[in-house]
């Protein structure tokens, strides 16, 4: 059996159980982490963590990172001189994780995400080298009153994540999911 389908069959166990209304938002947060090798293969199966949610009786929204720094560079007035000069990004980059939050608030009003919904977070890799995914799920955890999905390429090993295998991993009380639960 595939990673990603024993990866599916984690989440269908975990999203049948109920959900505690007595939780603070970092604890309503949970990373499905496989091997970014997996990225396309995952994407192309989203749908059955849809169903599998929905089965469950919660409702489902995905927001996704993918395009996110394209469209906010391209909005900034002096875009042409950062492709020039990449190195003058570095003092605007913490500005992108502000458009970040912007754009998940709007989009949690959009959608009325409520208590029972599973807001799922894709392209959590685009942000590497860009924002923290630590700082990002910091930011988008309190606007979720059900629970936030992160999709999360990259590893998990006592309580440490490490998104690409790129970086020392970070510490997050997040529930994890891995293919190789049982």
């Amino acid at each position: 059996m595939s990673k990603l389908k024993r990866l599916l069959q984690s989440w269908e166990r975990f999203i049948r159980t109920p959900w505690r209304d007595d939780v603070a938002a970092a604890q309503r947060v949970v990373f499905c982490v496989y091997d970014p090798a997996e990225e396309r293969s995952l994407r192309a199966r989203v749908e059955e963590f849809e169903l599998a949610t929905r089965a469950a009786g919660h409702t489902w929204q995905q927001f996704d990172l993918t395009d996110t720094f394209a469209q906010w560079l391209g909005s900034q007035r002096y875009a042409p001189k950062y492709f020039e000069k990449p190195e003058l990004l570095g003092t605007l980059l913490p500005k992108y994780l502000d458009f970040l939050v912007q754009r998940f608030t709007a989009f949690i009003a959009e959608t009325g995400a409520d208590d029972n919904s599973m807001v799922a977070v894709s392209g959590v890799g685009s942000v590497f080298g860009l924002c923290k995914v630590k700082d990002v799920v910091d930011a988008f955890a309190p606007h979720i009153r059900g629970r936030l999905l992160v999709f999360f390429p990259g590893s998990f090993e006592n309580n440490n994540y490490r998104l690409l295998d790129g970086y020392d991993g970070w510490n997050y009380l997040a529930v994890s999911i891995t293919a190789d639960q049982s």
